[in-house]
């Protein structure tokens, strides 16, 4: 009597990770995804006006430049 109810028992448990929180995991899964492909800040280039990703962009006196070739034609 005792092995029906823990065998009634662990098939319901089973199928409760399976359909319910199998579901909620993909959907975490999903959410992290999409926040990891946010764009990064851009930033207007001081010489030639492009626009590049902050992580890109090279820092010279507080203005953000493309490329060493614009920050020398700044300087």
């Amino acid at each position: 009597m005792i092995l029906k109810v823990l065998l009634i028992a662990g098939v319901i448990l089973t199928v409760y990770i399976l359909f319910f929180k199998k579901n909620s995991f993909i959907q975490n899964t999903t959410t992290k995804k999409k926040e990891d492909k946010k764009a990064s800040d851009m930033v207007e280039c001081s010489s030639c006006g492009v626009y590049v990703e902050v992580e890109e962009a090279i820092v010279s006196g507080g203005n953000y430049f493309c490329s060493s070739s614009c920050l020398s034609k700044a300087k």
